[in-house]
């Protein structure tokens, strides 16, 4: 590790932050600290910083906004790779929208939404990052990433740099190819079609209102814990069984949305898998009925 260590720090990749608290770079605001946060500013940096933690036989853990993320308390050994600004861009090229693992992917749908480009609108309300919601398939409203998905950079953890088109990418509910292997996606492409730029505003306008009426966006959450079981939804059985508002140590079952667990100011990952556990026993004894987390649990236990 000290061989790797000088040699980073001649490399010039980007940011590095030792014992960084993971509770800063997580929507729940949980999480143990990092021994080493490394936050590339742009596509080469990416590159070189894999290709040197391949060389020096090193794994590494990858972090976007944080926003389906679960850190434990212990926090995360090793490294952590936080794509940082120098990949927060996106641009236009006629109906294509090319866009930085690291740009918002609600700026993105807002934006497309603005320049009368249709198929994003979806994404008006996944609070987390292009890269995030590629390596996720993330979706909402009845669609999701796979639907307008045309292509990816990414860099293996060779340091390989490949393109990946969608045929590619093994999308399904929320999966894709690159929870089987390790990669880092450093930009996306989706194809969107021309529409009618008052109806994509206003279907916009619309998710956000409800949004804000049903999701408890004003606290430290994580959105949707639980993957919705086929034809159903996790956040049914769950109010059904009566565990809005069941709370272990600072993790809450929210009032507002029944399949979101808040953060109500001191809460840790012990008391989010704690009540995870007890909401998906509860579900099973009650309806027979298994519920997969849709959140990704990392770091030392």
């Amino acid at each position: 590790m000290k061989a790797f260590i000088a040699e980073l720090e001649q490399a010039n990749v980007g940011e590095l932050l030792y014992n960084e608290p993971l509770s800063k770079h997580t929507t729940w605001k949980i999480g143990g600290p990092a021994d080493l946060l490394i936050l590339p500013t742009g596509k080469d940096e990416l590159v070189a910083l894999v290709k040197l933690l391949h060389k020096h036989g090193l794994g590494w853990t990858n972090l976007g906004r944080g926003s389906n993320m679960l850190v434990s308390d212990k926090g995360v050994r090793g490294v952590v790779i936080k794509p940082a600004q120098g990949l927060d861009y996106m641009r236009i090229d006629g109906n294509t929208v090319i866009a930085g693992a690291s740009y918002s992917f609600i700026k993105l749908s807002v934006l497309t939404g603005r320049q009368g480009l249709s198929g994003l609108e979806f994404g008006s309300g996944i609070p987390g990052t292009v890269g995030g919601a590629v390596y996720m398939n993330a979706g909402a409203h009845g669609s999701d990433v796979s639907r307008i998905f045309k292509s990816a950079d990414i860099v293996l953890e060779t340091g390989e740099l490949v393109r990946y088109e969608r045929e590619d990418m093994r999308f399904s509910y929320r999966h894709s190819i690159l929870h089987e292997l390790r990669g880092v996606v450093i930009e996306a492409a989706f194809e969107l079609e021309e529409g009618d730029r008052t109806e994509i505003t206003s279907t916009l306008a619309a998710h956000k209102e409800r949004r804000l009426r049903t999701q408890p966006l004003q606290m430290a959450c994580a959105g949707s814990v639980f993957r919705n079981p086929p034809g159903d939804f996790a956040a049914r059985f769950i109010q059904e069984a009566g565990l809005k508002g069941f709370q272990i140590g600072g993790a809450q079952v929210s009032e507002l949305h029944a399949n979101f667990i808040v953060n109500t100011g001191q809460g840790t990952a012990r008391d989010v898998l704690a009540l995870m556990s007890h909401i998906q026993s509860t579900i099973e004894e009650r309806f027979g009925v298994s519920l997969v987390p849709e959140v990704l649990v990392v770091g030392e236990r």
